[in-house]
């Protein structure tokens, strides 16, 4: 099942596409994605959609070996990218990916039998506000527990660091069992010992089914995972998942699969990657891929023209 373990991230501050560059990746993905990804005005917010997209169609295909026309991703009402598995049929008990990004990173992480919940982020804090009064604002998201250990951590910056080592975490899990950002994150209380042998409660119980890491992505970048009990999801997402019952032995296995290191990619890779299986899938009636690609090529240039000329009118 080792196979089904991949984490992978993309600093997305080293691609700085034409629009010619980015309708062609673009076109690379499904037409139902592509409002997901040109809705945004400002062209960062447009990269990091793209990115996330390719991230999970290319993981998806290289991991599963499932051809890119018969890859389905929807998500669930709090927004949870899922695979819809249909005829699909894998090694795999229960694949299952989380998406994030923050700052300069796009990243994905996947499991084969346990949930899965990945979150960047890079400690920075608004403009013309204090560590402070930024970090107060989010008070009532920890319990006091973790409350204490931030506000003591030290200097501004060591205290910025801390809350943001627990937020991740947070939400690491909450995005782990599909419930959405920042709902139920009061709810869970983190420990640790130097960010290792991270466990986490609820309601004053230790959850044995759960382990995380928090680890640094690049520079200024940390980065949390999150792995645990399908049993756990919310129902939304559970329905999307092959297996939530599992014999004790079989899901110890899968809690205890190694948590591998990030695996970096560039954009240029996944366009490869894609264009390679887009470009392979035969010329029928039913798909007319190639074709169908082709064509919208040269409308979602203009499109992506017009948009970057009406964000530098904004600027």
């Amino acid at each position: 099942m080792e196979k089904g373990v991949q984490r992978w991230a993309v600093d997305i501050s080293k691609w700085d596409p034409t629009p010619q560059d980015f309708s062609f990746a673009l076109s690379l993905l499904p037409l139902h994605d592509h409002n997901s990804v040109i809705r945004f005005v400002r062209s960062e917010d447009r990269k990091r959609a793209l990115v996330s997209r390719l991230l999970q169609y290319a993981l998806v295909h290289e991991v599963l070996g499932i051809s890119i026309d018969e890859i389905v991703i929807k998500r669930t009402l709090e927004g949870k990218p899922y695979l819809e598995y249909g005829e699909i049929v894998t090694e795999f008990p229960n694949f299952n990916f989380n998406t994030s990004h923050h700052g300069d990173y796009v990243a994905i992480a996947s499991d084969p039998l346990c949930l899965v919940g990945l979150d960047i982020v890079s400690p920075v804090i608004p403009w013309k506000e204090t560590v402070i009064d930024f970090i107060y604002n989010f008070s009532t998201y920890f319990s006091s527990f973790e409350w204490d250990n931030i506000v003591a951590a030290g200097t501004c910056d060591d205290i910025l660091i801390e809350f943001y080592r627990y937020w991740s975490l947070k939400e690491a899990y909450v995005k782990a069992i599909g419930s959405g950002i920042t709902h139920g994150l009061d709810k869970v209380e983190f420990h640790h010992r130097s960010w290792f042998n991270i466990s986490i409660k609820t309601a004053g119980r230790v959850m044995p089914e759960w382990r995380f890491w928090l680890s640094e992505l690049g520079k200024g970048h940390l980065v949390s995972v999150a792995r645990g009990h399908p049993k756990s999801a919310v129902e939304s997402y559970k329905r999307t998942l092959k297996h939530v019952e599992f014999e004790e032995d079989e899901y110890h296995k899968g809690l205890h699969l190694p948590n591998v290191e990030f695996n970096f990619q560039t954009v240029e890779q996944l366009v490869q990657v894609l264009c390679k299986a887009v470009y392979s899938i035969p010329r029928t009636p039913n798909t007319g891929t190639l074709c169908r690609r082709k064509r919208i090529n040269t409308d979602l240039e203009s499109e992506i023209t017009e948009a970057l000329d009406r964000e530098e009118e904004l600027a």
